[in-house]
């Protein structure tokens, strides 16, 4: 093994070392930090127990801001590989420096401090789904953001996520950067390509933002589907127990007074148990196919929700195909409570294995089935983590779990065609290149709490949207009401009840804000004329996010063709005030109201904004 005096460092870099000279494309010199990454201290693959290291040889180069790394077994034995340890240091920086990371899966999301990270979502990779933390440290997943007061930021990512999943352990002084290699056996004279890791210095937020997505694109490029995605879901009002009046009754008043919305999605509900997509049961008297061929003839896009890599006990699937599931130490399918949470509804469910060809087969097969002859051309893939669950024993021995997962996602995506697909409950990284959309936050709930908490999920994720795909911030909800059996993606019941007017504007407002999908979660039969014109505002999304200038998210602003739009956020319950700079003398216009509110240049004062509550203004410049 190569210990850091041993790993040959280009000329350049030991420029940068002994001079602190500009480079990365930062803005000033280069923080100390990133000169100290770069020589990698503490780089080392580790051996499964039992077994040495010697003979494993890692090899790190650096290219610009990218480092391009390797892992060579130069003995004679194989030799099973815990993990890759690209540097392990002393960061330097004071425990109060903010951070934000990305989990594994999507509802886990990190901020607060190297000293004093915080939770970001309600159900974390830790402690939710149990996937494991170095004691002592808070782990993190994909990319890792660090503001240090008065010197640019630090973002450090992997620029990858092909075979092994990247992930940081962190704590108020020491930052380690780890692959895991899951204890695979690497056989004598093979080298593993490891995922990229990238190291980027700059002032702006969003610059290095978009040096991420710019990395990440070339290694897993965008699937593209446009327009941004708009449409109705029926989970958010009726829950699994959705009838096919429920349906009827929606797309009736859908197609009278707003046709753009295009998808219409069954969420749930249909199937009898967890894996038996194609046996409707009793739902919709037995005939799911007929309602979407309703919704075909009205002229509308049938949506269907699946959650392809589970299946109940009871299942018909599971009952017949026992071998393609992930097994555990005894060789029997492994129980996914046994490793971490079980799911959330008909559980506990199994995971099928992606790596199984007969899986494989019938993944390809299912979706071929969904979209040829059941005419679906959306599908909202759920709990597809499961589908890289941690731990068990997988047909193909020498796969991670995340070639399981990207496996079994590519074969539903040649049966899909070309229906969108939109990743929900599924780990973000390895997802890269595979989905059309992806679920940015946990799920809605009428209430202040629930606004305020997954409006921040969706705005900390808004640098994705439409640079990796287009973000989903779940339903827009309207009205109040809604089924008390629906249960969100922790397995809780949500609550529902009256919600002030005021609450509603800073929910539909945030939505806007985010330019990801809009789908409308509301009974639309029951809805009120003037949330009736506040969902026609929303449609079409604009397929951009809002620039902010920091992440307390007070102020942010989406430029359009012709006109820019601001919106203005009090998630306190105090009034404030807010303050945003005209680029150009403009005539601004509140959005949701129409009122006109005079031509301004310079800068906009909005005296008073009442607490938890938001404004959109439309700025369009005067040219005479």
């Amino acid at each position: 093994m190569l210990t850091p005096a041993r790993i040959p460092l280009p000329l350049w870099i030991w420029l940068v070392l002994a001079l602190g000279g500009n480079c990365l494309g930062a803005t000033g010199p280069t923080p100390k930090l990133v000169t100290a990454i770069h020589a990698h201290p503490g780089s080392r693959a580790v051996a499964a127990d039992g077994q040495s290291s010697e003979a494993l040889r890692l090899e790190m180069r650096w290219h610009g801001e990218r480092c391009q790394v390797r892992l060579k077994n130069t003995g004679t034995t194989p030799v099973r590989v815990q993990e890759v340890i690209l540097f392990d240091l002393g960061h330097a920086l004071a425990g109060e420096t903010p951070i934000y990371a990305e989990g594994f899966q999507m509802l886990s999301q990190t901020a607060g401090t190297l000293a004093k990270p915080t939770d970001v979502g309600s159900y974390t990779d830790r402690d939710h789904y149990r996937l494991p933390e170095r004691p002592g440290f808070r782990t993190v997943y994909g990319m890792l953001m660090l503001s240090p007061a008065d010197a640019d930021r630090i973002l450090i990512g992997f620029a990858s996520c092909r075979r092994f999943n990247g992930k940081f352990h962190l704590n108020g002084e020491r930052l380690q950067a780890v692959l895991e290699t899951e204890n695979l056996e690497l056989a004598p004279g093979q080298t593993w390509e490891m995922e990229d890791l990238i190291v980027l210095a700059d002032p702006a937020r969003d610059r290095l933002l978009e040096r991420l997505t710019q990395a990440l694109n070339r290694h897993h490029p965008r699937l593209r589907h446009d327009p941004v995605p708009t449409g109705w879901c029926s989970w958010y009002c009726f829950g699994p127990g959705v009838t096919a009046r429920n349906i009827a009754d929606n797309l009736d008043w859908i197609a009278t007074n707003l046709p753009a919305l295009r998808y219409i999605q069954i969420d749930d509900g249909y199937q009898p148990w967890m894996g038996d997509w194609l046996d409707s049961g009793k739902a919709f008297g037995g005939d799911v196919r007929g309602m979407l061929r309703d919704i075909r003839q009205r002229g509308f896009e049938p949506a269907l929700w699946v959650a392809p890599f589970i299946a109940s006990e009871q299942s018909r699937l599971f009952r017949e195909h026992p071998d393609w599931f992930v097994k555990g130490d005894d060789g029997a399918p492994l129980r996914s409570d046994h490793v971490g949470f079980g799911g959330w509804r008909l559980g506990p469910w199994y995971a099928l294995d992606g790596t199984h060809p007969a899986a494989q087969h019938w993944l390809e097969e299912l979706f071929r089935t969904l979209r040829r002859d059941w005419g679906c051309t959306y599908f909202k893939l759920d709990a597809t983590y499961w589908g890289a669950l941690p731990k068990g024993h997988r047909y193909d021995p020498q796969a991670t779990r995340i070639e399981a997962y990207r496996r079994g996602m590519e074969a539903i995506r040649r049966g899909a065609g070309d229906a969108l697909i939109m990743g929900c409950n599924h780990p973000i990284w390895p997802s890269l290149g595979l989905v059309h959309a992806s679920r940015s936050s946990l799920d809605i709930e009428r209430s202040w709490a629930s606004f305020t908490s997954i409006g921040r999920e969706n705005l900390l994720r808004g640098w994705q949207n439409g640079r990796l795909w287009w973000n989903d911030p779940d339903c827009v909800v309207l009205h109040d009401g809604g089924s008390r059996d629906v249960m969100d993606a922790g397995g809780r019941p949500t609550t529902t009840g009256k919600v002030p007017d005021a609450e509603y504007q800073f929910h539909a407002t945030l939505i806007y804000a985010t330019g990801g999908m809009v789908l409308s979660g509301d009974d639309l039969t029951q809805i009120t004329s003037r949330r009736t014109q506040m969902l026609k505002k929303l449609v079409p999304a604009t397929g951009r996010c809002a620039r902010f200038a920091d992440e307390n998210f007070t102020t942010g602003i989406t430029s359009l063709p012709g006109r820019d739009m601001i919106s203005f956020f009090n998630w306190s319950d105090a009034p404030v005030t807010r303050v945003v700079r005209l680029p150009r003398k403009s005539r601004l216009t509140d959005y949701w109201t129409g009122e006109s509110l005079g031509v301004f240049s310079g800068e906009y004062r909005l005296d008073q904004l009442p607490g938890r509550s938001a404004r959109l203004i439309e700025a369009r410049p005067v040219t005479h």
